[in-house]
């Protein structure tokens, strides 16, 4: 039988982790890629130049609406790619083409002590003005693999950056 709702209460504590998405946004237009500053306020990284990007919610797999009933499983396409749109959305103002281009994944701890499983991507700019989540970041950059140098950007981002333009620029 499908489950009837989500939850952690048969789940293995060593077997939970945050998933993350994040995605490297290349502007076809001028070769650039997208940074934004996260706030000093958050847990990971504050102060710091990341990509866009963030975790997977319950409330992305709508147990009632499943994209695929396979046996007893409950089946949700794309998911990971629905979550890079919408958060290139809430958190900059802009859409993305939907192609994504797979760059590496790892995982990590937390300062709080989450483990966290992070997937990241590249992804092109289609269209919107950049405008800031309020509260989460508070300035961003369109830059290139020289420009990403000159801010104090979350270790890797510099390389991703670098990785993306290659990638996009065959």
């Amino acid at each position: 039988m499908p489950a009837m709702k989500i939850s952690i209460e048969k789940a293995k504590a060593d077997k939970l982790f945050y998933v993350v998405a994040n995605a490297v946004v290349y502007r076809e237009s001028d070769g650039k890629c997208l940074i934004l500053k996260r706030s000093e306020r958050e847990i990971v990284h504050p102060g710091l130049y990341g990509v866009v990007g963030g975790k997977l919610e319950w409330n992305d797999i709508l147990i009632e609406k499943p994209d695929n009933i396979n046996g007893d499983i409950l089946d949700y396409h794309d998911s990971i790619e629905k979550l890079i749109m919408r958060e290139a959305k809430e958190e900059a103002g802009i859409e993305l083409f939907p192609e994504l281009k797979y760059m590496h994944s790892k995982a990590f701890i937390r300062p709080d002590g989450i483990p966290v499983v992070l997937i990241k991507f590249t992804a092109k700019y289609k269209s919107g003005e950049v405008i800031l989540e309020e509260g989460a970041f508070t300035e961003y950059a369109w830059v290139d693999s020289d420009e990403v140098k000159k801010y104090s950007c979350i270790d890797g981002i510099t390389e991703e950056v670098d990785h993306a333009i290659a990638i996009w620029q065959k």
